[in-house]
């Protein structure tokens, strides 16, 4: 039985494709982008996250670390990543819940079984379930078992991708996919480089891969401003999606930073505190500026 990492699963959501949806995130990710709003799933195994604000300082945690790799520290506690085994008993005692553990693993069946309880709601508003992460699809065997058992059993399935990837891989898991939610966010090779860590070719190969196969395809562009929503690359993005085959709509995705605490928390640094979500205005302009090219554009977030 297949197994693999997630950290969260998410019930009733209704921006990650269409109708009522459970969105099921697994860990891992080959990017490593600026504005990342689950920094969580970038590394593929368990991570701890700490909040200074929510503890008490009990020490219980200390108590029960098996190798004893929890210090007090002169603010808060420090845990030694050297020592820790990533168990998880700390965040197990954790009243405060100032200790919590990102990702556990789960078989198929346990997901499976989770995405049912939903089925009524699925069922009603043409829903199902998405699957996000991370990249899905550095867990390819995973997200394969997943994907096949899903439409066995009828399920409705999207997937919420980067795009980096070999078509290998895609090509294998694709023909269980309804429907493709994939960022495009930005068409300079170098500067996408910059700001995510790997380069686009590999993305817009596949991006036209797919759209020539017929697949249904959502492209979803954050808007970062100062990063993403510049003239030059939203002129190039309407450019190259009007030039694929069907020409799939464009969701924009405005930029929030309410996943900086959780920089904190994993102790990493967060690279936009000073950025500020697109006005109204700016998420207008953009919008004219796609359609411009004969797309159809949604910019509800």
């Amino acid at each position: 039985m297949a197994s693999g990492i997630i950290f969260d699963i998410k019930k009733f959501s209704t921006h990650d494709g269409p109708g009522i949806r459970t969105t099921v995130f697994l860990k891992g990710c080959p990017l490593s982008c600026w504005w990342c709003h689950n920094p969580e799933s970038q590394q593929i195994s368990r991570e701890k996250f700490y909040s200074i604000s929510r503890c008490v300082i009990c020490k219980e945690c200390l108590a029960v670390c098996p190798e004893n790799a929890i210090h007090e520290g002169e603010i808060g506690l420090y845990t030694d990543p050297e020592k820790c085994l990533l168990c998880g008993s700390c965040a197990d005692v954790c009243l405060t819940e100032a200790c919590e553990m990102a990702g556990r693993e789960w078989t198929v069946e346990q997901v499976l079984a989770e995405i049912e309880k939903d089925t009524a709601f699925h069922d009603e508003s043409v829903g199902g379930v998405t699957f996000s992460g991370g990249e899905p699809l550095a867990q390819p065997d995973f997200l394969f078992a997943l994907l096949k058992t899903c439409r066995n059993r009828q399920i409705h399935t999207a997937l919420d991708t980067s795009g980096f990837s070999t078509w290998n891989m895609l090509d294998r898991i694709r023909r269980y996919v309804d429907v493709f939610l994939f960022d495009l966010k930005l068409m300079d090779d170098e500067k996408h480089r910059r700001v995510t860590g790997v380069s686009n070719r590999m993305i817009l190969k596949n991006l036209i891969a797919l759209c020539s196969e017929g697949h249904r395809i959502r492209i979803r562009v954050p808007v970062i401003p100062g990063i993403t929503d510049g003239k030059d690359n939203i002129s190039a993005i309407g450019v190259f999606v009007a030039g694929l085959p069907f020409m799939p709509p464009i969701d924009l995705l405005p930029y929030h930073h309410m996943a900086a605490s959780k920089y904190e928390r994993l102790g990493k640094s967060y690279r936009l505190h000073d950025t500020r979500p697109p006005s109204e205005d700016s998420m207008a302009r953009i919008s004219d500026m796609l359609r411009g090219f004969g797309l159809t554009v949604n910019a509800e977030g």
